[in-house]
């Protein structure tokens, strides 16, 4: 049985329904799931990641577990890699053998970064040290963080956002969901640490243009100052987080922008683009 957590995310739904269709036995674990949210024969288990005693439930009689830690997670937690580290304490002594952790990027590009760098390595380092075979996912931005326009695409057909001509090789939740079922089933895994990027630097004025393309409408871009976006992104994120997003954003280094190899070695095909994931979900910005 492999347990997935965040389980009813971008990349949580779609590798439940991914190991589902590949006869796997899964348990999928969020905060509030329920049977509804879960394809028939999957087991729901409603569990904290922050309450490690929460979780044990869904370890029983497990072989893996995909290991999601939450941006908010790691704000709420005193301590995310202890709270981490009992976690996969738990998973061995039930059992469990392998473990694939979602980790970020930014634990290798913004290493000074309290919320992206020095959090992530301590909690990357609790699962190497777990004595579980591990491997580890490091993408970079998602597609799926443009639903942030959705309803101003919806109602003004107009997405406002800073750096509009700064490209970032934005990756498709689904191929995260696809190297995560990979990793988890197949051997050869063990002990790699997969850089997960798209197949081209994408800019926030692309992006609008390829939503403005799947709708068949134009959609007009307005570019914010920093300091338009930072009040905006203050409203619902830590400040060390909108920080952190608004320099990679804004000043990307040269790793942030490196397109990476790993999502077609694993796959066995190229990345999906931007203008695909639009296609697949133009319904939200209808």
């Amino acid at each position: 049985m492999i347990v997935v957590t965040g389980a009813t995310g971008n990349v949580g739904r779609t590798l439940v329904r991914l190991l589902t269709e590949a006869n796997e036995p899964v348990t999928a674990v969020s905060r509030k799931i329920t049977g509804s949210d879960v394809p028939r024969g999957v087991r729901a288990v409603a569990a904290d990641l922050a309450d490690p005693a929460s979780l044990r439930p869904a370890l029983d009689g497990a072989g893996a577990l995909f290991l999601l830690i939450s941006g908010e997670f790691v704000s709420a937690a005193a301590d995310p890699s202890g709270v981490v580290g009992n976690v996969v304490d738990d998973a061995k002594a039930a059992g469990v053998g392998r473990v694939v952790l979602l980790s970020s990027q930014g634990v290798v590009t913004r290493p000074e970064s309290s919320s992206h760098g020095s959090t992530g390595r301590s909690i990357e380092d609790a699962v190497r040290l777990s004595g579980l075979d591990w491997t580890i996912l490091r993408p970079g931005g998602f597609d799926s963080n443009t639903y942030a326009w959705a309803e101003s695409v919806r109602t003004q057909r107009t997405v406002t956002a800073p750096f509009g001509d700064v490209g970032l090789p934005f990756v498709d939740p689904d191929d995260i969901a696809e190297v995560a079922a990979a990793a988890l089933r197949g051997d050869g895994h063990a002990g790699q640490v997969y850089e997960l990027t798209g197949p081209a630097l994408t800019t926030p004025r692309q992006r609008a243009e390829a939503i403005g393309d799947a709708l068949g409408e134009a959609v007009r871009f307005v570019e914010q100052t920093p300091d338009e976006a930072r009040a905006q992104m203050l409203r619902f994120m830590p400040e060390p987080v909108v920080e952190t997003t608004l320099a990679i954003i804004g000043e990307p280094t040269p790793a942030e922008r490196r397109i990476s190899p790993d999502v077609e070695r694993v796959l066995g095909r190229a990345p999906r683009t931007y203008a695909d994931w639009a296609q697949r979900h133009i319904a939200a910005f209808r």
